[in-house]
């Protein structure tokens, strides 16, 4: 079983950063996707970024292109978003998953482990 935590949410001014970390505990083997999703209020959960295995694999959402970028560290277990240039649209709940044998990352109901959730709040 694997148990997913994301931390390093707030509330920031329009322009500014933010770094959402998630540990992951539980076995997750380099054979595993990882993702950043996010769901704004009435709306539906929508990708950030995914990634296979390799950072060359990486994927972005075209309205955080340029902005996030999403790394990993394998000896932490620990999944990294890094959010510059944060724009009030970007206000939303934002989650981390992974999972096994996921075939088109960008789809949040091909993951098996989510975590709770951490909210981050862009202000104008």
């Amino acid at each position: 079983q694997v148990q997913l935590q994301e931390s390093g949410g707030g509330l920031v001014q329009a322009g500014g950063s933010l770094r959402l970390s998630c540990a992951a505990s539980g076995r997750t083997p380099s054979t595993y996707a990882w993702g950043w999703f996010r769901q704004a209020p009435g709306k539906e959960r929508e990708l950030v970024s995914a990634t296979h295995r390799s950072p060359h694999d990486t994927v972005y959402a075209d309205s955080v292109k340029g902005r996030f970028t999403m790394s990993r560290d394998n000896v932490k277990n620990e999944l990294y978003l890094q959010m510059n240039s944060l724009k009030p649209e970007d206000t939303a709940v934002y989650y981390c998953a992974t999972g096994y044998g996921i075939v088109e990352v960008t789809i949040p109901e091909h993951y098996d482990y989510w975590g709770q959730g951490t909210q981050v709040t862009v202000s104008s």
